[in-house]
């Protein structure tokens, strides 16, 4: 990759992540008057239209085939499935405790993926790849912190949700390289948005004012914008250069944390992120 593609990349990835934090905080904002469920699945039938229209943009659609071969493959439904569960798990979470925090348990992702690709498919993961993971969890205990007063227990519901995200990158593995990004991305939000409504269906609906609409339309052109970027980063980048700018939407968490909410992470916090940060980038040059 030349030097430009590179500088492209890195600033396509940073972008991407910053509007998915940025989506992540206008719904989180909404949350204070929709319940759950609803906004989860208004947001999703706004994702589904943005989504449609990149596909529409980058000739997804051109072809019935690729449609159709996407449809098809049980791999894109599971991928799929454990995508909107964990959106469902990560976002309820989220709603509950600080978006940095949030965040940077979230950025355990590469460390988990490394961990169950050992666990469940047989990888062989190095004494270094073991200590670069448990200095990762070291980490994540700083920001949850289990022992400290007004403990709150939605932390380890959103580890649970990084989990289901690990999972759902794992699953990528056995999806073929063929079916494009976007269709898959696509399908994933249709799931996230079926499971919603099913779950509203037990839940009763509030009326949407005209400033929560506009939020819900601000998060849903962010998360497309997010899902276009990391793709053109991914693919127009070395992904040894771009990956370590995904960190920079933790720095969009903490600073929309204390802009929007108040919130500051304590010492201990800031102490969590700096290890996980670093246990993330010595993994993701090891694996590059």
């Amino acid at each position: 990759m030349t030097s430009a593609n590179n500088r492209r990349g890195v600033i396509a990835m940073s972008v991407g992540m910053a509007s998915f934090v940025l989506n992540d905080s206008l719904v989180k904002y909404v949350s204070d008057s929709l319940p759950p469920s609803q906004l989860i699945f208004l947001r999703g039938l706004l994702a589904m239209l943005g989504l449609a229209l990149l596909c529409v943009y980058m000739g997804s659609f051109k072809s019935p085939r690729n449609v159709i071969t996407a449809l098809v493959d049980r791999w894109v439904w599971v991928r799929s499935s454990l995508d909107g569960l964990a959106s469902l798990v990560y976002l309820t979470a989220m709603f509950h405790m600080p978006l940095a925090n949030a965040t940077a348990i979230n950025m355990t992702t590469p460390l988990l993926i490394a961990l169950l690709s050992g666990l469940l498919l047989g990888v062989r993961v190095s004494l270094r790849h073991w200590l670069i993971i448990a200095t990762g969890f070291v980490g994540v205990l700083l920001v949850v912190q289990p022992q400290a007063e007004g403990f709150n227990n939605w932390a380890w519901v959103c580890l649970g949700g990084t989990l289901l995200h690990a999972l759902r990158d794992i699953s990528m593995r056995f999806v073929p390289s063929h079916i494009q990004s976007l269709m898959v991305a696509l399908c994933t939000a249709t799931t996230a948005t079926l499971m919603a409504g099913v779950w509203s269906l037990w839940q009763d609906w509030a009326v949407v004012s005209m400033a929560s609409w506009a939020c819900l339309g601000g998060a849903a052109a962010l998360l497309s914008s997010g899902y276009f970027l990391l793709i053109q980063s991914t693919r127009s980048a070395d992904l040894s250069v771009v990956a370590p700018f995904r960190y920079v939407g933790l720095l969009t968490a903490v600073v929309m944390g204390f802009v929007v909410w108040g919130d500051i992470p304590n010492t201990m916090a800031w102490c969590g992120m700096v290890l996980l940060v670093g246990a993330g980038l010595m993994m993701l040059r090891r694996q590059a």
